[in-house]
């Protein structure tokens, strides 16, 4: 397994995906060999000196301590981790748009975890263990930090990562809820993880029936009249993104705190859940008695 680069930044930066792709080299996908760091450094775009959020040290601990601590299990990390580097790593929804950011804490600072966690293990089919590219400079969905930082933001509640916590846990979830626009609907995002605690909903194949039918049933019902969320007010993110400078590493054994948004209203949650109990039922579901897949 590689490690870090020899050289790490100190700072994150932005790089294209033009300037990522002759670092993904076989020898780096078939996780045996990391590039140096130098040359890499050479292509990145610096982001502004006076911004205390673009420290690696802090993210550097993380992965780190991460590898170790589900050394005996990799997948549970995302969990772990994804809570905690969306407090670490204080961003706006347009900055974590920009996917020079994600390429450059992939390839630049982290190669090592990506590596660690999407080294794939060896089948009778594809006896090579390999890391897909886009785990470095995939979609929102697919690469490796990226898509814990939004299912972090997608799936917390105001300043509670709790549910965010639970649906990361759920590799199914998260693969497949992030590729909808719905989940951006706060009270669809939480009623699904309760679903999920509840145990109505659990196996990969009754959260792909799921998704399909309330995405479906979205097309033609307005989610907001039947569970109106409140109007979203800037000003805490604002004040949380501030206060990163300030702000001491996140707890390993207690999830931090998000911004201090309002949370999700309770009697929306509850409306959806119950609404999409009753989807869940008429759902076609791969492996379901009655499940009409046609």
């Amino acid at each position: 397994m590689i490690t870090k680069p020899n050289h790490v930044p100190e700072r994150l930066a932005l790089l294209t995906a033009s300037a990522v792709d002759p670092f993904l080299t076989e020898e780096l996908l078939k996780g045996e060999q990391v590039h140096g760091g130098i040359d890499l450094a050479k292509v990145a775009e610096p982001l502004p000196e006076d911004d205390a959020r673009w420290s690696v040290e802090p993210i550097r601990d993380l992965v780190e301590d991460a590898m170790f601590e589900f050394r005996e299990d990799r997948t549970r990390a995302d969990a772990w981790l994804a809570p905690r580097l969306h407090a670490t790593l204080r961003l706006t929804r347009r900055e974590a748009t920009d996917k020079r950011l994600w390429n450059h804490l992939a390839l630049a600072v982290a190669p090592d975890y990506v590596a660690w966690r999407h080294l794939s293990e060896p089948t009778a089919k594809r006896p090579e263990r390999r890391i897909a590219p886009e785990r470095f400079r995939g979609a929102a969905d697919r690469q490796c930090f990226s898509r814990l930082w939004w299912a972090a933001e997608l799936f917390r509640n105001g300043p509670d990562y709790e549910p965010a916590e639970v649906a990361c846990g759920n590799q199914d979830l998260i693969h497949t809820v992030l590729r909808l626009e719905l989940i951006d609907h706060r009270p669809t995002a939480q009623a699904m993880v309760r679903l999920l605690k509840s145990g109505r909903v659990t196996t990969g194949r009754e959260i792909t029936g799921l998704s399909a039918a309330i995405n479906a049933a979205g097309a033609t019902l307005l989610y907001d009249a039947l569970a109106p969320d409140e109007p979203r007010d800037p000003a805490p993110l604002r004040d949380w993104i501030t206060e990163a400078a300030s702000a001491p590493p996140v707890a390993r054994r207690e999830l931090p705190k998000g911004p201090d948004e309002a949370p999700v209203p309770e009697e929306s949650v509850a409306a959806l859940t119950e609404y999409f109990a009753e989807l869940f039922e008429t759902a076609p579901v791969r492996g379901r008695a009655g499940a009409d897949l046609t």
